[in-house]
């Protein structure tokens, strides 16, 4: 079953290489004996569902986390079961790329409104009053 990414991106299952690894930490005997941990890596470099364009954005997006062959190494040990950690796997693939290939909306400028800067001007004459007042006292003497 492809990984679908998003409407233009969709990964399919021959270009995903899954290794079945021991996990660490707590299990007893469950954590020697059965290899449950799954490494997935995904080629960005080679892959051929990958338009360049795309391509590119995600190298650039994800350089820090790639080898040097251009592969990402995704690996999950949350369960003791290894049919769970291999859909785990697959959704934080799909969860790393989506966030790499998210554009952030073009902020718009706009001005501030006449009621708005009113407002601000009155609240800052308020404040000037407010700390003129914790001045010393002026005495008779």
């Amino acid at each position: 079953m492809p990984l679908k990414i998003n409407p233009i991106v969709t990964i399919l299952d021959d270009e995903l290489i899954e290794d079945f690894v021991r996990s660490s930490g707590p299990g007893g005997q469950n954590v020697n004996k059965v290899s449950s941990a799954v490494q997935l890596r995904f080629n960005i470099k080679d892959s051929l569902s990958i338009l360049e364009d795309v391509r590119t954005k995600l190298l650039t997006a994800l350089k820090n986390q790639l080898t040097k062959d251009g592969e990402i190494i995704v690996v999950a040990k949350e369960s003791r079961n290894q049919k769970d950690n291999r859909l785990l796997v697959r959704e934080k693939l799909v969860l790393i790329l989506q966030k790499a290939l998210f554009v952030q909306k073009k902020r718009k400028k706009t001005r501030p409104t006449k009621a708005s800067q009113e407002r601000r001007l009155a609240s800052k004459q308020k404040h000037s009053i407010h700390k003129k007042m914790r001045g010393k006292v002026q005495g008779d003497d």
